[in-house]
């Protein structure tokens, strides 16, 4: 039997991963949607390093040059430009940048429920792709007040980011955020 704080724990969690699922279709879809990306996400590396984008946006602008602070897709709160790694849900460092553990489970459950789909993408890694389905979603979640806002931003950071490989993406987050990187593995950025 479950006691009512497991059950509240567990009610938490699939809050927490359906979160994160939604963000991560949302950022798939816009990096599908441009035609820099052929159409399509390729890789993990490159999925965790536009999720870092998407998390800490205004360190968005400091990495990528074709994004600019003052766009308004990336709604930008003062408290955001202040503090731009006080973030809802933070990375932790890992071997190769910013990283979260759940992704696997995440693109599992968004493949198993028929919004994402494999494909094949550069040097034999995993791309994905947004499936019809998963596009009607993501369209009626981008004019939801709830997830409008990480729409748009899924918008700016795919479009800003053409023609970028995720260890592209990397050498660029350590290069232009080498003291956030400058930490021990597995510690949150905060």
């Amino acid at each position: 039997m479950t006691t009512a704080f497991e059950a509240a724990e567990l009610a938490l969690l699939r809050e927490d991963l359906a979160y994160h699922q939604a963000r991560v279709l949302l950022l798939v879809t816009a990096t599908a949607a441009e035609r820099g990306h052929n159409r399509k996400l390729d890789g993990l590396t490159k999925l965790a390093k536009l999720d870092f984008l998407l998390r800490y946006p205004a360190l968005a602008t400091q990495v990528l040059d074709d994004l600019d602070a003052d766009d308004p897709r990336l709604h930008l709160s003062d408290d955001e430009r202040r503090e731009p790694t006080a973030v809802e849900a933070p990375m932790t460092r890992y071997k190769y940048g910013p990283w979260d553990d759940r992704y696997y489970a995440i693109i599992g459950a968004l493949v198993g429920r028929g919004l994402l789909r494999y494909t094949r993408g550069r040097q034999g890694s995993v791309a994905l792709v947004p499936t019809a389905a998963g596009r009607e979603l993501v369209d009626q979640m981008a004019r939801s007040f709830q997830w409008a806002e990480i729409a748009d931003r899924s918008q700016a950071i795919a479009q800003a980011s053409t023609g970028l490989t995720g260890n592209g993406l990397k050498d660029l987050i350590y290069q232009r955020l080498a003291d956030l990187m400058d930490r021990p593995h597995r510690q949150v950025i905060r």
